[in-house]
């Protein structure tokens, strides 16, 4: 990846990322020091707005044509640093939590393996499929009802943790075979990357 310029490092897309990246101390310190449901909803409000801005800086990259290798490279991360920061405040109030933080590790790990194997061979993923997209919504509401709904039963919590779960389970079980044909196509000879 060549430098960037000022420029390329200050779109708006980039911006945004930027601004989502700052709102994760944010929702960490106002989700772990909530006492009561309006402090719970300021934490949510939080999450929203960064999931907010992520759904719109791709498109305005897009839009605007400001689609830089910073800029595909800095959204994933603040994905997964806000992604994990929401697993790792909930497991302070649910314990099962702690089966997602290891899903989450395997599928992510997983992910950025196969990820970085297939950009050396020359070949990249272009962009989420369906599942994956499906199972970050699914993250989101449950992440999000757990927080808002601050007197949830445990055994509601505990399925909707569940639930969480199976999805990113068959999440990943759908990515391995689109990663393995990726994998078997960049060493076919006469093949483009």
């Amino acid at each position: 990846m060549k430098k960037p310029t000022l420029r390329e490092v200050f779109t708006v897309p980039n911006l945004l990322s930027y601004f989502r990246l700052l709102l994760i101390p944010l929702f960490v310190f106002w989700y772990l020091t909530a006492q009561t449901p309006s402090q719970f909803i300021r934490a949510a409000a939080a999450l929203g707005v960064s999931g907010l801005t992520d759904l719109f800086d791709g498109r305005i990259a897009r839009r605007f044509n400001q689609i830089t290798e910073l800029g595909i490279l800095l959204d994933p991360v603040a994905d997964k640093l806000t992604e994990g920061a929401v697993v790792l405040c909930l497991v302070t109030r649910y314990t099962w939590m702690w089966l997602l933080v290891a899903l989450y590790v395997i599928k992510e790990g997983f992910m950025a393996v196969a990820g970085l194997i297939l950009l050396r061979r020359g070949k990249k993923l272009n962009g989420a499929k369906w599942f994956g997209k499906v199972c970050t919504f699914v993250f989101y509401l449950v992440t999000v009802l757990l927080i808002l709904w601050v007197d949830i039963p445990l055994a509601a919590a505990n399925t909707l943790i569940i639930f969480c779960g199976g999805v990113m389970v068959f999440t990943l079980a759908m990515y391995v075979p689109v990663f393995l044909r990726m994998g078997r196509e960049s060493r076919e000879p006469g093949r483009r990357a």
